[in-house]
């Protein structure tokens, strides 16, 4: 038993040579490298996938607004209808309720926008991607309720 804790303590006290931290060093840069951009872009996707289920809630927000009021809101008025009752911009509805507790911003910080007439539908809710600019490729790609 003292053979082997002699042993161990000898091994201790040389420590690890340079070789071998660099070994090391270049092991984990490798694993680094494969790795980090496959979580990169699951980022971005996550991003994506909120924008689409939060243009899906405010189209159904939109939808009720419809429902209980014989319209939709006016580009006027805009997506703020669904939180606070609209006094200007177009017709007051009658049977306002609260459709949603507050207006959410996309995953990049950017306010939805709203077009009354729609341009793809009868109305369309959009988020302008990572770029905040109309259309886009991929992360800056348009991300709209006709989709």
């Amino acid at each position: 038993m003292k053979r082997h804790t002699s042993a161990f303590k000898t091994t201790l006290a040389h420590g690890f040579t340079l070789i071998e931290l660099m070994v090391v060093l270049v092991i984990i840069g490798v694993l680094a490298a494969l790795i980090v951009p496959n979580v990169l872009d699951r980022a971005d996707d996550a991003r994506v996938t909120a924008a689409k289920t939060d243009v899906n809630n405010v189209m159904q927000a939109l939808k009720l607004y419809r429902l209980d009021n014989q319209r939709y809101p006016t580009a006027a008025q805009g997506l703020k209808a669904l939180v606070v009752k609209p006094t200007e911009g177009g017709p007051v509805p009658l049977n306002w309720k609260p459709y949603l507790e507050r207006l959410p911003n996309d995953p990049w910080g950017n306010q939805y926008q709203y077009v009354n007439p729609g341009i793809k539908g009868e109305i369309d809710v959009m988020s302008f991607g990572a770029d905040g600019q109309p259309g886009g490729e991929g992360k800056n790609a348009d991300i709209g309720s006709w989709q």
